[in-house]
């Protein structure tokens, strides 16, 4: 069978991930909703995949539904308050039944994907108490998690299942938040990611307000979310604040200390494998660490940049460059990675009397919409100045439109240096912008 082109990046992708993330621990927490769909048995032989890759995984299922069936089952009414059930005495005994239910659920499943789990105990509650004159009975919080016997779980290569009870000292137990939960154990062992795994809808960009910038994939879809922001997009759409109760969880999240919140659709085939395997994902990213970077090219990038620029090259966008080209133009080129993998390129030349061309500016196309094309020219315009550069010019024949929304003004061939007005390409008939840093 022979392999495409594109199929061939997608495993280099792969592979290069799982390099990245073996030894390292994901917490997922799972909605009960998406334990009943049809699809779950998929999503469990992706867990057992990554567990199988080397990643260490840590399952914490949502046993909401569950708690209702039973409750209503023995005609036991429930209240909330504050989106926090009301456990009183009589009702605590059934709510550990129904978690423990849907845990021994996931874990016989595990089993039959030759992972080995575990249910445990490895938890220490307290009581929420009297909030603004509600008791909360025995719905609790999470106080301690006993982090020695977990590692010890995983390092035996167990995959260990959170069920949402928690015990006091005495041994009384607390009806507690899975979400919160999965946060406290992500923050106490240090996870790579957390994944909160529903059925809500991916968040899409024509249903809200955000601010410049964002990250928004080609499809439409709201990629990612920088934490500095989260609070601006917030603001922006306080009229949907409830639906965007997950934004405000990862939030929480990602303060505390986790690296990255991902928030998937659990009703898509294959989402989780996908969000985790690919830099465009296919849920919804809030991080607050390094994960996306300008910085100089080196000799081992000069394939990816090669192969990015290539689909340019061929439409007649770029000029031919080849691999001695960019070794010899090495320090002027710049590349732009996510989680070190390149996903577009530019260079800043520098001539004589203070001039300096933008050239090479390319973006792998299924990222375009992300914004990384404006990223690298402002990082170029930013180190223009730095480097006193009083003019900078770009040669364009099919983007002179996106130049302009960036704030360059058409020139004249006049308006570049002498020794690269002599190499102009009439045949090509570029297009020439100019700007100007000092008058910006």
């Amino acid at each position: 069978m022979e392999i495409e082109r594109g199929d061939i990046e997608v495993i280099r992708e792969v592979f290069a991930y799982i390099n990245r993330f073996r030894g390292k621990a994901f917490v997922i927490k799972i909605d009960n909703d998406i334990i009943d769909y049809e699809y779950f048995p998929v999503l469990l032989k992706d867990l057992s995949i990554l567990h199988q890759a080397g990643i260490r995984i840590i399952i914490v299922p949502g046993a909401r539904n569950r708690i209702d069936e039973i409750l209503n089952q023995y005609n036991i009414n429930s209240s909330f308050h504050n989106g926090i059930r009301i456990t009183d005495s009589e009702m605590i005994s059934f709510v550990k039944m129904a978690a423990f239910d849907v845990s021994n659920k996931i874990m016989t499943a595990l089993s039959g994907n030759n992972v080995n789990a575990l249910v445990g105990n490895w938890v220490k509650a307290k009581s929420i108490g009297i909030v603004d004159g509600v008791d909360y009975l025995n719905s609790g919080a999470v106080e301690k998690i006993q982090k020695e016997p977990l590692l010890k779980v995983m390092e035996n290569s167990f995959v260990p299942i959170f069920p949402c009870i928690g015990w006091n000292a005495n041994g009384k137990p607390y009806n507690i938040s899975s979400d919160d939960l999965a946060i406290s154990i992500s923050e106490l062992i240090g996870a790579e990611k957390l994944f909160f795994i529903s059925s809500n809808p991916v968040l899409k960009s024509d249903k809200y307000n955000f601010p410049a910038n964002f990250g928004v994939s080609y499809e439409g879809r709201i990629s990612r979310i920088k934490m500095e922001i989260v609070d601006s997009f917030l603001d922006l759409n306080k009229n949907k604040i409830e639906e965007l109760d997950s934004i405000k969880r990862a939030k929480d999240a990602v303060s505390r200390g986790v690296h990255r919140v991902h928030l998937l659709n659990g009703k898509t085939k294959g989402s989780l494998l996908e969000e985790i395997f690919s830099n465009l994902g296919v849920g919804t990213m809030i991080y607050g660490n390094e994960f996306e970077k300008i910085r100089k090219m080196e000799d081992i990038d000069i394939s990816g940049v090669l192969r990015i620029m290539e689909p340019f090259v061929k439409d007649g966008t770029l000029l031919i460059r080849d691999k001695q080209f960019l070794l010899n133009q090495i320090d002027s080129f710049f590349i732009y990675e996510t989680d070190s993998v390149i996903h577009g390129c530019a260079s800043l030349v520098e001539y004589p009397e203070g001039f300096g061309e933008i050239a090479a500016v390319a973006v792998d196309q299924n990222y375009i919409k992300l914004g990384i094309g404006s990223k690298l020219i402002k990082y170029l315009l930013d180190r223009a100045v730095k480097k006193k550069i009083k003019k900078v010019f770009v040669l364009t024949t099919r983007t002179s439109d996106w130049f302009e929304t960036i704030g360059f003004r058409k020139g004249e061939l006049s308006d570049i240096p002498v020794c690269k007005q002599e190499k102009y390409d009439f045949n090509r008939n570029s297009k020439i912008y100019i700007y100007n840093p000092e008058i910006q």
